[in-house]
């Protein structure tokens, strides 16, 4: 009776965890099933390096069920921080997106300059002052604003690295004026007119930039908002909480996330390891907070909360790392990229292998074929397009 105790409660305990990493995924449509398919990678890395007879992870195993329990609650509650990162900072696909895409916004204020410019011909044609050098100076302006528009519609979407000179651009197209005729305090919640309580309302019309980083943008960080030091945290927390400054989101240089929004998708594994740190696991199952809260840490002591060096990752912990980097690689449900193929993904990782994550078990990935079985599993087939490996076998510096 006592061994069907302790066996339904152990069901239960995992039946919660699926529970808890499942509703995060179910968070944002986005990340698919990404809590599900990390442990899923996890496993069949960790029982390859298990089964390992020779070479440099030949000494390592899980020797017991308990420490195969360990490691598969550390994996699935890996991501269980993200329970407090914002979805839309998740999802953000485009630069200028907050709750919705504010592409949208600016593309109006275009159109008023295509609609003044249309306002002028027709008046000067109605007063007869109207020539043919007007028509080709009026045409000229409005094929400007296309192109002008196009650009920043671009520069919002632009998946690769954004030009300095594309940076300079969109500060001289912002600088164009348009006249507004509306009060743009209407309709505001108490909550957005206690932003712009410090600046005066303009008299109306006024004269505005077509992009703008106004002070309302910046949403202030709490005085109390940091990571709790007792953890040993280490990471560069931005002064503002969120800046939604136009120019300066559609100048991000790489990516759609500004630093702010990095440091709150960062910020989950700071939660991560508060969560699981303060939960009183039994002793078999310490080292849980440890697996799941050290897959953005590096091999070159650059990563993130803590900033552990090689001497301070486990085996386990390592094998997290690559494990959420090849999910997050290939992955067919993040909004932000395309999907990677296997050639790809693996390029990516073999540049990665001795400062991001571990050589030898990023080889063994390779070499034991997990990376072939899971994108079997969980991979379009035409994204499989890598059979031997070896071309993306990384070089070992101890060999």
């Amino acid at each position: 009776d006592n061994m069907e105790l302790v066996q339904a409660q152990k069901q239960l305990t995992e039946s919660l965890i699926r529970v808890l990493a499942t509703t995060i995924d179910a968070k944002s449509p986005h990340t698919g099933r990404h809590c599900e398919r990390v442990p899923d990678l996890a496993l069949r890395l960790a029982q390859a390096a298990s089964d390992a007879t020779d070479g440099p992870l030949k000494h390592f195993a899980f020797r017991s069920e308990r420490e195969w329990e360990e490691f598969r609650i550390g994996a699935w509650l890996h991501d269980c921080g993200k329970v407090t990162t914002p979805e839309y900072v998740i999802d953000k696909a485009t630069r200028l997106e907050t709750i919705h895409n504010r592409i949208h916004e600016v593309r109006m204020r275009f159109e008023v300059l295509h609609r003044d410019l249309e306002i002028e011909r027709l008046e000067a044609q109605a007063a007869g002052t109207w020539s043919s050098a007007r028509q080709a100076a009026h045409d000229a302006a409005l094929a400007q604003l296309q192109s002008d528009f196009a650009f920043v519609a671009r520069c919002n979407v632009e998946d690769g690295m954004l030009p300095a000179d594309a940076v300079t651009r969109l500060a001289q197209v912002g600088a164009q004026r348009w006249t507004r005729r509306f009060d743009d305090r209407l309709g505001l919640s108490v909550a957005e007119l206690e932003t712009r309580a410090a600046e005066p309302a303009p008299a109306l019309p006024c004269s505005e930039p077509l992009l703008a980083d106004r002070p309302w943008h910046v949403v202030p960080r709490a005085p109390g908002e940091q990571p709790d030091p007792a953890f040993g945290f280490r990471m560069d927390v931005p002064e503002h909480l969120y800046n939604r400054g136009e120019l300066y989101n559609l100048s991000v240089r790489s990516g759609t996330l500004t630093a702010e929004e990095r440091y709150k998708i960062n910020e989950h594994m700071v939660h991560t390891v508060m969560m699981l740190e303060r939960m009183p696991f039994p002793k078999h199952l310490k080292r849980v907070p440890e697996y799941a809260g050290t897959h953005h840490e590096r091999m070159d002591g650059r990563g993130y909360p803590r900033q552990l060096g090689p001497e301070q990752l486990s085996v386990p912990s390592r094998i997290m790392a690559v494990a959420d980097i090849f999910e997050a690689l290939t992955a067919a449900d993040r909004p932000y990229k395309a999907p990677k193929p296997l050639s790809q993904a693996l390029a990516v990782m073999q540049r990665m292998a001795g400062t991001h994550i571990d050589v030898d078990i990023y080889n063994l990935f390779l070499s034991a074929r997990v990376y072939l079985d899971y994108a079997r599993a969980h991979l379009g087939p035409e994204q499989i397009d890598v059979d031997d490996p070896t071309p993306f076998l990384a070089p070992v510096p101890h060999a």
